[in-house]
C-alpha cells in the first residue's frame, strides 16, 4: 500500500494541467477526437483516469482547455500592424493551425466558457479592427466573415481526396478522361485551363478568396 501511494504521489508531481492538455491534443491529432477519453488519456500519461481530475474537472473542461490551447497557437495580430496585414497574417496562421489540428474546428467557437487564450485572441482581433476605424457593427461583420471563410476553407481542404497539387491534377485528369467527349464543356475548360496548368495548387485559392473579403471590407469601411 505504501509503495502504491508513493507511485500515485510521483504521478501527481510529474503531471500538470499543461501536460494533460498538450497530451490530449497530441492524441486527438494522432487518433482523432472521437477516440479521446479520460481513460485513454490517463493511459497515455501513465496514470489512472481519476488522477486527471486534479487538473481538469471532466471531459468538457478538457475539451475547452484543448480549444484554448489551439487558439494560443494562432498568431495574434500586433496592435501596430495595419488591419489588412494583421487579418491576412492571422487568417493564414489560423488555416495552418487548423490544418494541423482539423478536429479542433468543431471546438473553436462552441465553448460557453472560453479560456484566457481564446479571450485574448478575440480581444486582439476586435481591437485591431476598432483601432483601424471599424464601427462596432462592421468589426463584428468582418470578424464573422473572415472566420467563416477560414473555417469553411479548412473544412473543404480536410475533405478533399488529395493533399498536394500534383495529386489534385492527377485526380482532375482522371475525372476528365472519363467524361463523355461532347458533354461538360465548362468542367473540361476549367480543368485544362486552370487545374491542369503547371504549378496549380488548390491551397492557393485560399489567398485569392481572402483578398476578395479584405478588399470588400476595405471598401465598406471607406464608405462607413
Amino acid at each position: 500500500m505504501k509503495l502504491q501511494g508513493k507511485r500515485d504521489q510521483t504521478s501527481r508531481v510529474r503531471l500538470s494541467r499543461e501536460r494533460v492538455l498538450g497530451t490530449a491534443v497530441e492524441l486527438a491529432d494522432s487518433e482523432g477526437i472521437a477516440s479521446l477519453s479520460m481513460r485513454r488519456l490517463g493511459r497515455e500519461l501513465g496514470v489512472e483516469a481519476m488522477a486527471l481530475y486534479n487538473y481538469v474537472a471532466g471531459k468538457d473542461e478538457l475539451l475547452g482547455g484543448m480549444a484554448d490551447l489551439i487558439f494560443s497557437e494562432i498568431v495574434i495580430p500586433p496592435g501596430a500592424t495595419d488591419w489588412k496585414t494583421a487579418m491576412r497574417d492571422r487568417a493564414t496562421s489560423a488555416r495552418d493551425v487548423l490544418n494541423r489540428h482539423p478536429w479542433a474546428l468543431a471546438l473553436m467557437d462552441s465553448r460557453d466558457t472560453p479560456g484566457p487564450a481564446t479571450l485574448q485572441h478575440h480581444e486582439s482581433v476586435i481591437g485591431n479592427l476598432r483601432q483601424a476605424g471599424f464601427p462596432v457593427a462592421l468589426a463584428a461583420h468582418a470578424f464573422s466573415a473572415i472566420d467563416s471563410y477560414i473555417y469553411g476553407f479548412v473544412l473543404q481542404e480536410s475533405n478533399m481526396p488529395f493533399s498536394t497539387g500534383k495529386e489534385s491534377q492527377e485526380l482532375a485528369q482522371a475525372i476528365v478522361s472519363q467524361l463523355p467527349t461532347d458533354d461538360y464543356f465548362y468542367l473540361r475548360e476549367m480543368a485544362s485551363e486552370h487545374v491542369l496548368q503547371p504549378g496549380y495548387d488548390f491551397g492557393d485559392e485560399f489567398e485569392f478568396g481572402l483578398e476578395l473579403i479584405l478588399d470588400g471590407l476595405e471598401r465598406t469601411l471607406e464608405g462607413a
